[in-house]
């Protein structure tokens, strides 16, 4: 059987285009970036393009763009810039930030609390959606404390269940306040429009969400904001972010980015396949004496969708899938084997929903037929084993 891929918010495979730009680049460009010869300055070249081709689909100066190895890289530069001197000032500097952030922007919050940093956690409500009220009364309790808000991160697309966060919302509350925000864009950046995530001061993406190569991302900012380094070495990025770059990747990077920005609207057009896949599974669930529950009321993007399958847990079911050739996920893959539930969906709607849970997110090649035969394969899956409680 052929593998039916509908896992695509964990990675997308790498466009055609793309490959045969890094095959190009691999053998005419392979210079040091930061070398001033011929080779160096070929190698150079996609590089810049790179910078200019994610500026142009982000909608930010190729002077504020710095390329990093990814999304997770992107968020750390970003919180360690906001957190890069916790000892300055009179005031404790504090941080707000959503519960349902991708463990990159969770974890190092964690590690900043450790350091002093006041950070004061915003729960989703059950739609999965962060309320900007929610995050009014979260800066409130930071300024009640003696805190000075530095940094507000939050989500533009959340990656497990592709609720849309209200940014622009959060934008206006943080310039009043004057706060910085940080938006995690990775599962936005060239499958919704700019809006979703317009108003931010940083600004994350990844090549390999928009069909381009892993290990390289950006973090985009401002022209106000003048990064701290999180790394130390050569000048490479403004020496943000020190190392010899790669020109391979960076030439991939770019032919994914312009391809994103020439085409705006190949995940609007997934929306009426996903919600028919939606649709049958809990048809298929319901038959089997497990019907599934969607997570994530609210204003989804359009190729995204969260189901519960009471009975089941998420992983075993993604397994008994996985037999079947169908690939979907559990949760983030970011953290993949773990035995913990979900903490997104755990901040949503608790831990047993959680454990319960499979992600599905579709692509710009998934076609009707890929969903006909996924459908088939489920209904094989949940036919042939009864939950076990």
């Amino acid at each position: 059987m052929r593998v039916v891929y509908l896992d695509w918010n964990a990675t997308t495979p790498p466009h055609p285009d793309v490959v045969a730009a890094m095959v190009e680049t691999a053998t005419s460009s392979w210079g040091n970036p930061a070398s001033v010869h011929g080779p160096g300055r070929r190698a150079r070249s996609r590089v810049e393009d790179a910078r200019e081709a994610v500026a142009a689909l982000v909608g930010f100066d190729p002077r504020d763009v710095v390329l990093t190895s990814g999304g997770t890289e992107a968020n750390n530069l970003a919180l360690h810039h906001a957190f890069a001197a916790v000892s300055g000032g009179s005031a404790q500097p504090a941080l707000v930030v959503g519960r349902i952030e991708h463990p990159s922007v969770v974890r190092f919050a964690e590690n900043l609390a450790a350091r002093g940093v006041l950070v004061s956690w915003v729960d989703p409500e059950p739609s999965g959606r962060i309320a900007p009220e929610a995050m009014a009364e979260a800066m409130d309790r930071a300024a009640s404390a003696g805190a000075s808000v530095r940094l507000v991160a939050l989500q533009a697309v959340n990656h497990e269940t592709g609720v849309i966060q209200p940014v622009a919302a959060v934008a206006s509350l943080c310039r009043s306040r004057g706060a910085l925000l940080h938006v995690d864009a990775v599962q936005a950046v060239g499958k919704l429009p700019r809006s979703t995530f317009e108003g931010a001061d940083l600004v994350s993406v990844a090549a390999h969400k928009i069909r381009g190569p892993k290990g390289i991302g950006a973090l985009l900012t401002a022209p106000s904001v003048r990064l701290s380094r999180l790394l130390y070495g050569g000048s490479q990025e403004r020496g943000l972010r020190p190392g010899t770059q790669d020109p391979v990747a960076a030439a991939g990077f770019a032919v994914a980015a312009e391809r994103a920005r020439r085409t705006p609207d190949r995940y609007a057009e997934l929306a009426p396949l996903r919600d028919r896949l939606q649709a049958e599974l809990v048809r298929l669930g319901r038959a089997s004496g497990a019907e599934p529950v969607p997570n994530g009321a609210a204003e989804r993007a359009p190729h995204v969708t969260n189901l519960s399958f009471p009975g089941w847990r998420g992983e075993e079911l993604c397994a008994a899938l996985d037999l079947e050739r169908v690939a979907v996920s559990s949760g983030s893959a970011c953290s993949a084997g773990t035995a913990e539930p979900s903490p997104v969906l755990a901040a949503m709607v608790g831990e047993a929903r959680a454990l319960a849970a499979v992600r599905i997110s579709l692509g710009e090649e998934t076609t009707a037929d890929d969903v006909d035969e996924a459908l088939a394969r489920f209904a094989r899956v949940l036919g042939r084993t009864r939950p076990t409680s």
